[in-house]
């Protein structure tokens, strides 16, 4: 079990034992109440255990305290995302972190992606690739296999052209002008972009800087299957699996991509990054 999940489990441990010290309650009183063995309750109040949330509707209803089923539940919801740091990730470097992705496309069949300043790796050159992995590598100080992650990057990419998928990937137009790497490197990871506009399994979208919005361009999020949201932060990687948390980010995805433009309108928008850059 990880350290993240356990962590969260003896969280909700604790405000278990706060609602029935709370009550006037002893450990015994509210066994008895509930009609649990007694090593349930401390099981559960010491994070030994995992409440359903039938368990913890049941405990709120036992002190008296119902109003506090919706906190409940959030966190046990809280419990069943899984979360993965970067740190144990990368212990032995990127290239394994590389492989899951491919395994991960690979048994997907429809992915709703969106990134606000990075162009996402099922769509990076080979150089943006090892430019960003050698500037993670020293940012996370782990192991550098550059060339082995970049080479299972690109591995990833061979689901672009399997019959039966689809990509509809949102870009923020400010990761067309992040310059994370050499201007040429940057030139050509924006024709790479414009050679995938009109490819049949990709739709691409750009979310223009003047764009009326009907929110703000927030992180960047992977739906796949309409099964599981991936959130990358800098130092953890989220799966979330709650129906709530699917609807959500679906949500937002809908109203970036009400404020997209795709087909000759991105490519207009990927020219002018192109021309903007110094290639003298």
């Amino acid at each position: 079990m990880s350290t993240d999940y356990q962590s969260g489990r003896e969280a909700l441990g604790v405000r278990l034992r706060e609602l029935r010290a709370e009550a006037g309650l002893q450990g015994k009183d509210l066994a008895e109440r509930l009609g649990w063995q007694r090593s349930k309750v401390s099981r559960l109040e010491n994070g030994k255990q995992t409440a359903s949330a039938t368990d913890l509707e049941a405990w709120a209803q036992a002190v008296n305290a119902p109003g506090e089923v919706p906190d409940l539940h959030s966190r046990l919801r809280g419990l069943e995302s899984q979360q993965r740091s970067w740190r144990r990730q990368l212990a032995t470097g990127h290239r394994a972190v590389q492989d899951r992705y491919v395994a991960e496309y690979r048994r997907t069949a429809t992915v709703r992606g969106y990134e606000a300043t990075v162009v996402p790796g099922l769509f990076q050159t080979p150089d943006y690739a090892r430019h960003l992995l050698a500037q993670n590598a020293e940012l996370m100080q782990s192991p550098r296999d550059t060339e082995e992650a970049v080479n299972a990057r690109m591995r990833r990419q061979e689901v672009l052209y399997q019959g039966g998928k689809k990509f509809r990937v949102l870009l923020w137009e400010g990761a067309l002008h992040a310059l994370v790497c050499p201007n040429e490197v940057m030139a050509g990871q924006l024709d790479r972009l414009v050679g995938l506009i009109g490819l049949s399994q990709v739709e691409l979208g750009i979310v223009p800087f003047g764009a009326r919005l009907k929110l703000t361009p927030k992180h960047g999020f992977w739906i796949f299957d309409e099964e599981r949201v991936v959130v990358e932060t800098i130092n953890t990687e989220f799966t979330l699996e709650s129906e709530e948390d699917i609807a959500l980010y679906g949500r937002v995805w809908e109203r970036l991509n009400e404020s997209a433009v795709s087909g000759e309108q991105a490519r207009r928008l990927i020219g002018r990054a192109r021309a903007s850059l110094d290639l003298n």
